[in-house]
């Protein structure tokens, strides 16, 4: 998972006599109660003072980690040279103006409920990292003398930020990543982007690296461990009261409110709504199958799932590094028709009927972005390499404009000739249909000030 389990206590009252307080508070409340659960959980120490109007209740945002090609998807160019248009040929969808691409057929009839842009773009080409960062952050730092590491001083992923605005209203994790802590290149460190920054370790997501597709999946973090029972698990909450909340007041802010964590801790110990969100195995086999039956189908699946159950956003990495999937420097249309595109498809379009049917898409944001699009030509491997200059941006729900395309590319698909975006408004637009003011003002840790988004306005023409 994406945090340090605390350490269990396994001998009871003499074992806590032997820690100091300082100890105790690092071994924290889920230590005690047999849990491994990350900070995230104080998140609701951190409610809003006033409720914010919305658009929508939940985000879910696939992003197809590494770079999707806008020509080989949503922006294919069928009248231009073979080395520009590729091998792929276009369909029509249900929204007359668009036509997807052939590998995108349960797509196609959904496109009529989408917002599509096209002319997004944002300066950095070279590392994946910084690019993840500006597209999923707004915040664009370029890529040059800049460390493309995850820092506290991020700025904060919209799952944090809507996460603390709006938490849950029943019992569940509020903010959820998976199924990767993608890296920067195998055995790389982490991309930035998808944490709590600014905001503290408290609004990072909780991190679901399990695979969903594996037999007997399971998140044995939000379950009493093995050797805990009932009565035991009783008793170890009632060891709370040796904690003592006047250290806690005396020490940082990040340890205040722990006694509030604890007991939403316990409280989501014993959530049915967590725990039943978790059961992919109460799902339909045909449902499932529909998904795809891979590790991103079925991400996709426990998605919903959670959105259901009251997760507020969810965010799917679609690669274990930068450079394993959507990063087609090589074999570019082979790996897209054998594989990626198929399996976004599935998952795709299965979540938009299931949400439709559900009647949950007006309510429930989703968002399918890459950190950058693909170069027009395609390049001596087959492939196509980074190009930030010009890509697409697909939405759905959430109170967007439906059958909206915004902006477009050039005859090549390599610079916008029509309303460029950068991804500050892209972010902004997906904070307008969640409800929340581009300029509302936080406060991190050291209690210094900051803004949702200092720059860039929502997108007037996709909001309905």
């Amino acid at each position: 998972m994406g945090w340090s389990a605390p350490n269990r206590l396994t001998g009871g009252q003499a074992a806590l006599a032997e820690l100091s307080r300082r100890k105790l508070l690092t071994a924290g409340s889920a230590g005690l109660a047999g849990l491994s659960l990350p900070t995230l959980l104080w998140a609701d120490a951190q409610r809003a003072a006033a409720a914010q109007t919305s658009r929508a209740d939940h985000v879910i945002v696939l992003f197809l980690n590494g770079g999707p090609s806008h020509l080989d998807t949503w922006d294919m160019k069928p009248d231009q040279p073979a080395e520009i248009r590729g091998e792929f040929q276009p369909i029509a969808s249900s929204l007359p103006s668009v036509r997807v691409c052939e590998h995108l057929p349960r797509l196609a009839p959904h496109m009529h409920r989408c917002t599509l842009v096209r002319s997004v773009h944002h300066s950095v080409n070279n590392a994946h990292a910084l690019a993840v960062y500006t597209s999923l952050t707004g915040h664009d730092k370029g890529e040059r003398n800049v460390n493309g590491r995850v820092s506290p001083e991020d700025h904060p992923a919209v799952g944090s930020i809507f996460s603390k605005l709006h938490p849950p209203t029943a019992p569940i994790v509020p903010y959820v990543s998976l199924p990767y802590i993608t890296q920067e290149g195998a055995g790389g460190p982490p991309q930035p982007g998808f944490y709590g920054g600014l905001l503290g370790k408290t609004f990072d997501p909780l991190f679901v690296t399990r695979d969903p597709n594996a037999d007997g999946f399971s998140i044995p973090e939000l379950a009493l461990q093995g050797d805990v029972g009932t009565d035991r698990f009783n008793r170890r909450r009632d060891l709370r009261g040796l904690l003592d909340t006047g250290f806690l007041q005396r020490n940082s802010r990040e340890l205040t409110g722990l006694n509030g964590f604890q007991e939403r801790a316990f409280e989501l110990l014993s959530s049915p709504a967590t725990q039943n969100a978790f059961r992919l195995d109460r799902e339909p086999q045909a449902v499932r199958e529909a998904y795809g039956r891979n590790i991103y189908g079925q991400s996709v699946l426990l998605a919903r799932r959670l959105i259901e159950a009251g997760t507020r956003a969810v965010t799917l990495s679609w690669a274990p590094d930068a450079n394993a999937t959507w990063d087609t420097h090589g074999q570019n249309f082979q790996k897209l028709k054998t594989t990626l595109l198929p399996q976004l498809d599935m998952a795709l379009g299965s979540l938009l009927t299931d949400l439709v049917d559900r009647g949950l898409l007006e309510r429930t944001l989703v968002v399918v972005m890459g950190d950058f699009g693909r170069t027009p030509k395609i390049n001596a491997n087959a492939g196509r390499d980074h190009w930030n200059f010009c890509y697409s941006v697909l939405m759905a729900g959430g109170g967007l404009k439906p059958g909206y395309v915004h902006g477009a590319s050039d005859k090549t698909g390599a610079f916008p000739a029509q309303a460029p975006v950068s991804p500050a408004e892209i972010i902004a637009t997906i904070y307008a249909a969640l409800g929340i003011p581009t300029g509302h003002e936080f406060h991190d840790l050291a209690n210094r000030p900051f803004f949702a988004m200092p720059w860039g306005e929502p997108i007037a023409g996709m909001l309905a």
